[in-house]
């Protein structure tokens, strides 16, 4: 029902997952993601193995040895598929025997693909690919750019409905959360909704809170000022806004 990319990048150790269903609010179901880890859990999910498995692989458990144990305990683990990267950066999968055509899987060093009721194998190959060389993107873009690729290959076989972005920044919330929960489109429609991020919502996720500043920038002439020089390139480039919010009225 499901394709996905989990997925670190190794110069600013972002880790984010990104996945797309024909399926009801799949960015809800699928990611679970921490400060060093990530857990996609899809086809059946079993959502133990994302809360449990994020827990234990930020406590530093390997990634092939978590994953085998999930295996063995799961009565269900011929329908389940998952994958998974550990603290230390190893990625695990198991797409069940099970999972509905077509399913499968593949691995790289900074990155995987996994998905099931495909079209076909190309799904994941292209999407695959085409993450990999999209290094020049920022992670979520670099994430959106090759789940585009698969869809374009074919995607879910059903059709087309959710989607979900969620990305890390070394803490245990998230830097980035996006959702399409009921779309014709959904990564379409995702792609507006990063863009749209890219107009405040970015800048202000920037100066949050961390665990070693607990305060975070309270100054928001920055912040501000990073609003302004973005509202000003996209001007110059011609770019309006894709936002669907009602306008601030005037004062």
């Amino acid at each position: 029902m499901t394709y996905s990319i989990v997925a670190r990048d190794p110069a600013s150790n972002q880790i984010g997952i990104i996945v797309a269903s024909r399926f009801f609010a799949c960015g809800a179901a699928v990611p679970y993601v921490g400060r060093r880890s990530a857990v996609a859990t899809q086809a059946f999910v079993n959502p133990l193995w994302g809360t449990e498995g994020r827990r234990r692989l930020e406590a530093g458990e390997r990634s092939e040895t978590l994953i085998a144990e999930f295996i063995d305990r799961d009565g269900a683990r011929d329908i389940r598929q998952a994958h998974m990267i550990d603290s230390e950066g190893n990625f695990a999968v198991h797409t069940g025997e099970g999972c509905v055509d077509w399913a499968g899987h593949k691995i790289g060093k900074f990155h995987s693909v996994a998905g099931n009721m495909l079209a076909g194998p190309d799904v994941v190959a292209d999407t695959f690919d085409a993450y990999a060389a999209a290094g020049h993107l920022p992670i979520a873009a670099r994430l959106l750019h090759a789940m585009q690729a698969g869809e374009k290959a074919g995607g879910d076989k059903r059709g087309r409905q959710a989607a979900g972005l969620v990305i890390h920044r070394g803490e245990d919330h998230s830097y980035l959360d996006l959702r399409v929960d009921d779309h014709a489109d959904q990564l379409e429609e995702l792609e507006r909704l990063l863009d749209v991020a890219g107009e405040r919502y970015i800048h202000v996720a920037e100066t949050m809170p961390t665990a070693d500043n607990f305060s975070g920038t309270t100054d928001r002439a920055p912040i501000d000022a990073a609003i302004y020089a973005a509202q000003q390139l996209r001007q110059r480039e011609g770019r309006q806004s894709r936002s669907l919010a009602t306008q601030t009225p005037a004062s």
